[in-house]
């Protein structure tokens, strides 16, 4: 296994990678297993690429080399960015099931035993019927799950990449915050986020920030539409920014007023408590279910008239469009025993869709579980921004200390 001087962890990391693969494919008595999964491959190999629509895949036999299946346009990155020595690359008019059948049966893998992800959004059922009807000799068998066994537990290395992700967030987010106002356009407040999350370092996320006002906000994973902001409106806004594929996301909220209506403040206060009890109880053992409803709770108490409609939480980390979250791995929901672990990184959401029938808002964090707890990646101020013509406060709860004034515009920092 070869290092290039610009991959994204020391060679060690990838060795420790593979090598829980196979642990994993020896208990599940695999000979070899297709990877095709755009950020499994990514996981093993640091492999990255925007061309992933085309067929590519990273084979990993139990024994001897690895090599890689992909469109000749895409064998570049193979050689460029990975460790992975031998590819077999196919022409755009040439057959790339065929290809990684020829490729099997060169190095002695046609006979055996070999799994391959069937739920993988880039290996449809037309190629997976492909794959069968020429595997001939040997047996096919759904490896769904074995590398994201590995992927749902962070090493060090990786949580200190996800930081440098949280800085990108972080500088969006509050760029976003500033660049409200009566006046603008979405598409401003998002030409905000975007430019401060490059400028801090950050590479382009699976998703673009979400940013919605006024009525737009009840609207599901929209974004701007170019769109005016009005006085007297609230602008909600989630950010994920990125590092090396590696994502952190964080939800904030923007009102255009003086101070909050009480069912505002209900919501405000209720997705802080949420997020400060939840980081309370967090620790290796916690059941995911458990973690929901604590969650939960909190956020139906409220007297806001809204109501959490979604899990309260998923595994975040590698990620490619269409989505920035790797929930398909592991999310906060009711019912599910499976316990947290050291390692584990999630983003919370406590968000509030519908307060008063007609507003969403939003807080959220992303930590990592420790040893004995968990930490945030993340410093920015949680409360909501208050925006009136030429003033800038954080939003205070009952009890909080008195409203403390941001000179530039930005939320104060805790």
């Amino acid at each position: 296994m070869r290092q290039r001087d610009d991959m994204t962890f020391p060679h060690e990391e990838y060795v420790r990678r593979i090598e829980g693969l196979r642990e994993r494919m020896k208990e599940r008595k695999l000979d070899a297993v297709v990877i095709s999964d755009p950020e499994n491959i990514m996981y093993l190999t640091d492999y990255q690429t925007t061309g992933y629509s085309f067929f590519q895949a990273l084979v990993v036999p139990m024994e001897g080399d690895c090599f890689m299946v992909t469109r000749n346009m895409e064998e570049s990155n193979v050689h460029a960015r990975t460790w992975v020595e031998k590819t077999r690359p196919y022409a755009d008019n040439g057959d790339a099931i065929q290809r990684l059948i020829e490729a099997l049966r060169e190095f002695g893998l046609y006979k055996c035993t070999v799994g391959y992800e069937r739920n993988s959004y880039f290996l449809p059922a037309y190629q997976q019927d492909r794959i069968h009807s020429a595997y001939t000799e040997g047996r096919l068998l759904d490896c769904f799950g074995i590398v994201e066994e590995g992927r749902m537990i962070k090493s060090k290395a990786e949580i200190e990449v996800m930081k440098k992700a949280a800085k990108a967030t972080e500088a969006g987010m509050a760029a976003g915050i500033e660049a409200v106002k009566a006046g603008v356009t979405e598409n401003e407040i998002g030409a905000a986020i975007s430019g401060a999350m490059f400028r801090a370092g950050g590479e382009p996320p699976a998703v673009m920030p979400y940013v919605t006002s006024g009525p737009r906000t009840m609207i599901g994973h929209a974004t701007w539409e170019g769109r005016t902001v009005q006085d007297g409106e609230h602008v909600f806004m989630e950010v994920g920014g990125c590092y090396r594929r590696y994502h952190t996301a964080m939800m904030r909220t923007v009102v255009l007023k003086d101070r909050l209506t009480p069912s505002m403040e209900s919501a405000q206060r209720q997705m802080q408590k949420a997020l400060r009890e939840l980081k309370k109880y967090i620790q290796p053992g916690l059941t995911v279910s458990d973690a929901d409803k604590i969650v939960r709770d909190i956020i139906t108490d409220g007297r806001h008239g809204g109501a959490l409609i979604t899990r309260s939480g998923y595994s975040i980390g590698i990620a490619f469009p269409p989505s920035w979250d790797e929930g398909y791995i592991l999310s906060l929901m009711q019912g599910d025993p499976q316990i947290l672990k050291e390692g584990m990184t999630f983003h919370i959401i406590p968000w509030v869709w519908g307060v008063d029938g007609d507003k969403t808002v939003g807080i959220s964090d992303t930590i990592y579980v420790t040893e004995d707890g968990c930490e945030s990646f993340f410093s920015l101020d949680e409360k909501f921004t208050l925006k009136s013509r030429q003033k800038t406060a954080t939003a205070q709860t009952s009890g909080d200390t008195p409203k403390s004034k941001s000179t530039n515009g930005q939320a104060a920092r805790s």
